[in-house]
């Protein structure tokens, strides 16, 4: 019976493993005409045969070799697209489509990636509208301060802060992996270079506030990016008077193994001397950034990203002159400097994602990165200044000048601050689709280490007087009665912090697409959960706990009229970061809680046509509940924590934004938003929070020549009413509720298209460009005085404390050439 029984098991073995290995695969992403990915697009080849893209537009197809197959690739609103293809057993076949418009569809449904993120509440940005936008920092977060409900005052500065929320309280993550920056910059001239590399980019999407329980534990935003996968190879360099950036791609002869490199430097000279404050200034900001990945099958594909950054930043300040005032009483400050400043912030970054597609329906993922930063702040400055009267005498040879001293005095300010941060995750996550149904879930792990030496003093005189620190209990009668206990600085820190954080967070949640009568629906819900412990030398440890539930709804009425409405919210939490941790005086406070904002988002946006040619209004009204909040003084980019947990707020507000072709070909876009935030600290009542910008008007403006089609012209345009003036770290902010004045710039590019796609040269020395551009840019084009903080400066004498503005770049001239192989 053994006998028989294995011969038939054999051949059974065998006639199955011949059966399976009659097969052969058939692979690639699918793209729009834009080159972004497309979501859920159906391929088949039989009835009940087939597949669709994942969410990165990535598609794996199994189909009998040795016959010829016709694939067709089909998505509502672009044309289809059929391949014929005839695959030897176990061949593996790479195609990438990309797939066209299909104008008559348009009104008639959802229909593309940007149309699908918008059901999300996510503003989707094309990487090409990036890269030749101008802007005194070029890239992404250049492009997103032209948002509703996005505000960056300082064009040296990448940061933003979004619908009153500050600069930490936003989601940074590149291929799903989160992204961090330096902890201790103080100055928008001191930062470098932006974590994403515009040139390896091949999606932005953006939201504003009520995103899903999938992205992290922060109150304000989300920005998510996508690397390019290369399918060929590429290069491309953009070089300009501010630095330079080059980057290449390719695939291997396999197409398994692919590739991108991207390197950038940067110099911020042009701007810091064109500034009141006459400097010597030896900037070096650099990185190098690379996006790999190899697919070991068909399906497990293993990625690294990785980058490394070197910023060095050496500044030696000489004089300065600030005319403030008004024009009956025209003030000046004139300062005299010695002593530098030395700075150093250099950040290394990897990151190994795995993808493992298990089978049509289910995909997991596993995500380990680590992120070391090492930083330094060193300075010593001595600034002895004069406040006198301004010569107004139109004429005369001294028009400008201090022509009368009102007050002389000196400040010293001293820093050695050092910090070594390491931060560890390993994450896990998992996409489900069952049906109509959609489940994702994640898991991750994190441990941060950061040693921390804060050695910080400042000592101001006046007339051979040192004055005494801010205590309230103390007073005295200088300099007129002196005053004979030992100088102290008027503020100083010292603290030596050894803090190690171990964080386990992870979210479960669930969408789907279905019909309500004739109107399209899109529903989500989901939780996130976040417990966290601080330990550390001389540190109590604490254990905290959140829950975070969030959902949204969107509708798509089957109306004449293409009409999208969503409402989202739920609660959000941000567990504190280490220098949420940190105080005023250095000291780490561990029972420090997460804020919490309960935040409302009722979004609508409308399609239409207009001079036949394409259009979307979008606009959202918004509401935060803020509770434990903790408060903070902003100096230029520096956020200073009270961690105390001691206040509440709100934030109300309104965000609209037109896009389309206001020029044919093009898109652009206006922005308009409203906003009010303010804050209750110890029930002492509301006053401005230091994001409260309450007026917002941006253009982002594309156009070109028609005469000549290839000369192009861009315009960056913002206006944003004036910031709350700011406060010292160690004043009482109830006591400064001045403001700014109101932000305005313009920034205007204009290039010539040398070659392109559609002028490819066949011979000469053009021959090797795929594209060629050479152009101009002006940056504060009407040379606007804006300002980002004030520098406070007391006269003891009257003691008068006078707010002067610490102004930002003027009008500065830039050339550009970029090029693509």
């Amino acid at each position: 019976m053994k006998t028989k029984t294995l011969p038939l098991l054999l051949l059974l073995f065998f006639t199955i493993a011949n059966a399976l290995s009659q097969n052969a695969t058939i692979k690639g992403i699918v793209l729009d005409d834009t080159n972004t990915p497309l979501p859920g697009v159906n391929i088949s080849y039989r009835a009940n045969a087939g597949t669709q893209t994942d969410i990165n537009g990535y598609y794996l197809l199994e189909i009998p070799s040795n016959e010829r197959v016709t694939l067709t690739f089909s998505y509502i609103g672009f044309k289809e697209i059929e391949l014929s293809v005839t695959l030897e057993p176990n061949a593996d076949y790479e195609f990438n489509p990309v797939m066209k418009t299909d104008i008559a569809q348009i009104g008639e449904v959802v229909i593309s990636r940007k149309k699908q993120k918008q059901v999300e509440g996510i503003t989707t940005i094309a990487p090409e509208v990036i890269r030749k936008i101008p802007g005194a920092n070029a890239g992404v977060e250049n492009l997103l301060k032209s948002l509703p409900g996005v505000s960056g005052n300082n064009e040296l500065s990448t940061q933003y802060n979004v619908r009153g929320g500050n600069y930490d309280e936003n989601l940074v993550y590149v291929n799903e992996i989160e992204v961090y920056r330096p902890f201790l910059i103080r100055s928008g001239q001191q930062e470098g270079l932006s974590f994403v590399n515009s040139d390896l980019t091949r999606s932005v999407d953006f939201s504003a506030g009520g995103f899903q329980a999938k992205y992290g534990d922060k109150l304000s935003s989300v920005l998510d990016i996508e690397y390019r996968q290369p399918v060929d190879f590429g290069a491309t360099a953009d070089l300009s008077l501010l630095g330079a950036s080059v980057s290449v791609e390719g695939i291997s002869k396999s197409e398994r193994l692919r590739g991108i490199v991207g390197l950038r430097y940067r110099d911020n000279s042009l701007f810091v001397e064109a500034k009141q404050t006459e400097t010597n200034f030896k900037p070096k900001f650099a990185d190098a950034q690379t996006y790999l990945s190899y697919k070991f099958t068909n399906k497990f594909e293993l990625g690294f990203l990785g980058n490394v950054s070197i910023n060095d930043y050496s500044y030696q300040p000489l004089t300065r002159q600030t005319n403030f005032g008004t024009l009956t009483d025209p003030i000046a400050l004139l300062v005299f400097y010695e002593g530098q400043e030395e700075d150093r912030y250099n950040t290394y970054f990897g990151a190994l994602k795995g993808t493992y597609v298990v089978s049509e329906n289910y995909t997991a993922k596993f995500i380990l990165s680590g992120y070391q930063t090492t930083e330094q702040e060193y300075f010593d400055i001595l600034a002895q200044y004069r406040l006198g009267q301004v010569n107004t005498n139109i004429g005369d040879e001294n028009l400008g000048e201090v022509e009368f001293t009102e007050g002389i005095g000196g400040q010293l300010t001293h820093a050695r601050n050092d910090l070594d941060a390491l931060i560890i995750n390993a994450e896990h996550k998992g996409n489900l689709s069952l049906s109509e149904n959609k489940i994702e879930y994640g898991i991750k792990y994190t441990r941060e280490d950061i040693r921390d030496r804060v050695q910080e003093y400042e000592i101001i005189d006046s007339a051979g007087f040192s004055i005494r620190p801010p205590i309230s209990d103390f007073a005295n009668d200088q300099p007129y009665t002196p005053f004979d206990t030992p100088i102290v600085p008027f503020t100083e820190i010292r603290a030596r912090n050894d803090v190690q954080i171990d964080r386990i967070s992870g979210y479960a949640q669930w969408s789907r697409r279905t019909e309500w009568g004739t109107n399209k629906v899109w529903l989500n819900a989901g939780v996130r959960a976040h417990n966290w412990t601080v330990n550390g030398k001389d540190i109590t440890s604490t254990t905290q706990t959140v829950f975070s539930p969030r959902a949204q709804i969107s509708l798509k009425p089957e109306w004449e009229m293409d009409m999208l409405f969503r409402l989202s919210g739920g609660f959000y939490h941000q567990p504190p970061f280490y220098r949420e941790l940190r105080d005023s005086t250095g000291t780490v406070r561990p029972g420090v809680k997460a804020q919490q904002s309960i935040h409302i988002v009722f979004g609508n946006d409308y399609s239409f046509d207009l001079w036949g040619r394409p259009f979307t209004l979008n606009s959202e009204v918004y509401y935060k509940d803020l509770t434990d909040v903790n408060p903070y003084t902003l100096e230029n980019v520096r956020i200073r924590y009270r961690a105390r947990n001691n206040a509440v707020a709100y934030a109300y507000g309104l965000d609209m934004r037109l896009s389309g072709e206001f020029v044919p070909g093009t898109e652009s876009w206006i922005s308009f938003g409203y906003l009010k935030t303010e804050e209750n600290i110890d029930d002492r009542g509301y006053i401005f929070r230091p994001t409260d910008q309450r007026l917002k008007f941006a253009m982002l403006f594309q156009d070109y020549v028609k005469v000549i089609p290839d000369l192009k012209m861009y315009l960056n345009l913002v206006y944003n009413t004036g910031l709350p003036g700011g406060s010292p770290s160690y004043a009482d902010p109830y006591t400064f509720q001045r403001r700014l004045r109101d932000y305005k710039r313009a920034d205007v590019g204009v290039s010539y298209v040398i070659v392109d796609q559609k002028k490819l040269r066949d011979s000469g020395w053009l021959k090797p460009f795929e594209e060629l551009t050479v152009g101009a840019e002006i940056f504060n084009i009407f040379d606007v005085r804006n300002s980002i903080t004030n520098t406070f400066v007391r006269d003891v004498y009257t003691k008068t404390q006078y707010s002067i503005p610490n102004f930002l770049t003027p009008r500065v001239f830039n050339v550009r050439v970029t090029m693509k192989f």
